[in-house]
């Protein structure tokens, strides 16, 4: 939740304000990470949240798609791989989660630049805990 509070501050600060933020948010979603791989199984609804908000600020502050997208990719890979392990109370959480992973990565895909082009397209980007944003 701290990097999210960050990220959203990084979303509307300018400047050294701005980079700020995004340096907060930055180590918080590092740190919970590490935590969430350490604790939790790539299925837990928890893990991938934070991965799917964790891929969001890759590409959303960061400006990296590359990035953004090998992140919801390895968490989506990786939760798949063990969807046979899902108790039936996480499922429907877990699912809903790696199917906006899933949105993001078609989404995002087409704005990651060819031969050294940038492609700006308007922002759908699925993420959690946001208000009018949020899917």
């Amino acid at each position: 939740m701290k990097g999210d509070y960050y990220r959203y501050l990084a979303e509307f600060k300018t400047g050294n304000e701005k980079k700020e933020a995004g340096d907060q948010s930055m180590k918080a979603y590092e740190s919970a990470t590490t935590a969430a791989e350490a604790e939790l199984p790539p299925t837990h609804p928890i893990r991938l949240g934070l991965a799917l908000n964790f891929s969001v600020f890759y590409y959303e502050i960061l400006n990296s798609p590359e990035r953004a997208c090998h992140l919801a990719k390895q968490a989506f890979d990786e939760a798949i791989s063990e969807l046979d392990t899902l108790n039936e109370e996480s499922y429907k959480d877990s699912t809903l989660i790696m199917q906006l992973l899933r949105d993001n990565l078609t989404l995002w895909t087409s704005d990651i630049p060819e031969d050294g082009e940038e492609n700006q397209k308007a922002n759908g980007t699925a993420k959690l805990g946001g208000g009018d944003d949020a899917e």
